[in-house]
């Protein structure tokens, strides 16, 4: 049984991507196995590939595997798990090597893939559908609120932006202007990001700005105070809390609300949410695509095709 895995080789960029034969993984005590069908690329794991201190600190090793985000098929169980069975689809996280044939977690980590989404699409969810719920829910929106999201086109960005449609809030995106057609089709109002930022949003809307979240950056931070949102109706995922205003949110994944992958599948299964999947690679050109990442402007995610018959 083969384990193709996708192996950094030193710190730095794509260049140093390999596809190598592993042994394939054995479960332990409360731990699963999983023939991953597909991964989804985010911008932290080429970032971890590139700088030590990073890597570092999430615990990542160079040399060694690639990526976090996998959907996938139970493959075998460890003793003590009851909770899942062989043929289960699931979805999950594996930091540092979830693309790969197979991986192994502890089985509390995983969440169940419903019926009406593809393997393909769970893929791309773990860290973009947990930063999205955080980062919206956190400003507990409600229909008289308008809020303004940064960086709205990206992995996260398009899940935020829905959930925040979903509340009946007015929302204000920004995006470059090739991505304001398909914001607008999500129920945004879009807006190009940059110098002037505040202006544009005040000339977009009558009604004043509410609340914020910053997905990429400090901009819409600062154009958030500059509209006169408090502070503690702006939160921010790109940004470590100690360089923030005082009062602005620094949130992530990590703040997810422990059923929110769920109930994003839930949408995703009945219409009411879509995914925007820019490129699906075979995990040969995983690093073409990791590329791709790191060039930047990648509307919604790009997803690594491991089984193709699984995908």
């Amino acid at each position: 049984m083969s384990n193709r895995t996708v192996w950094q080789t030193a710190f730095g960029g794509p260049e140093n991507i390999e596809i190598v034969e592993a042994e394939v993984p054995v479960p332990g005590p409360g731990e699963v196995r999983v023939r991953v069908a597909a991964a989804g690329l985010n911008p932290v794991d080429w970032k971890l590939a590139a700088y030590p201190a990073l890597a570092e600190a999430f615990r990542v090793t160079v040399p060694g595997g690639y990526g976090n985000d996998f959907a996938g098929v139970v493959d075998a169980l460890g003793d003590g798990v009851e909770r899942w069975s062989v043929g289960d689809r699931v979805l999950g996280a594996a930091r540092g090597h979830a693309i790969a044939e197979f991986v192994v977690v502890p089985a509390t980590k995983l969440v169940a893939v419903p019926g009406g989404v593809s393997l393909r699409d769970a893929a791309t969810l773990d860290i973009a559908g947990r930063t999205a719920a955080a980062a919206v829910d956190a400003l507990e929106l409600t229909a008289s609120d308008t809020v303004l999201i940064g960086g709205a086109a990206g992995g996260v960005g398009v899940i935020a932006v829905q959930l925040a449609v979903a509340t009946g809030a007015q929302v204000i995106a920004t995006a470059s202007e090739s991505n304001h057609d398909f914001l607008r089709e999500l129920g945004a109002i879009p807006v190009a990001y940059g110098a002037g930022l505040a202006e544009r949003v005040r000339a977009a809307t009558d009604r004043p700005v509410t609340a914020a979240t910053d997905l990429q950056g400090t901009e819409t931070v600062d154009a958030a105070l500059a509209l006169g949102v408090s502070p503690e109706r702006i939160t921010s995922i790109a940004a470590n809390g100690a360089t923030l205003p005082e009062g602005v949110i620094a949130t992530g994944g990590g703040n997810a609300r422990p059923d929110a992958l769920a109930d994003i599948q839930r949408r995703i299964a009945d219409g009411t949410l879509r995914l925007e999947i820019a490129g699906t690679y075979p995990i040969e050109e995983t690093a073409a695509a990791v590329k791709r990442l790191r060039d930047g402007h990648v509307r919604g995610k790009l997803v690594i095709a491991v089984d193709p018959a699984l995908v």
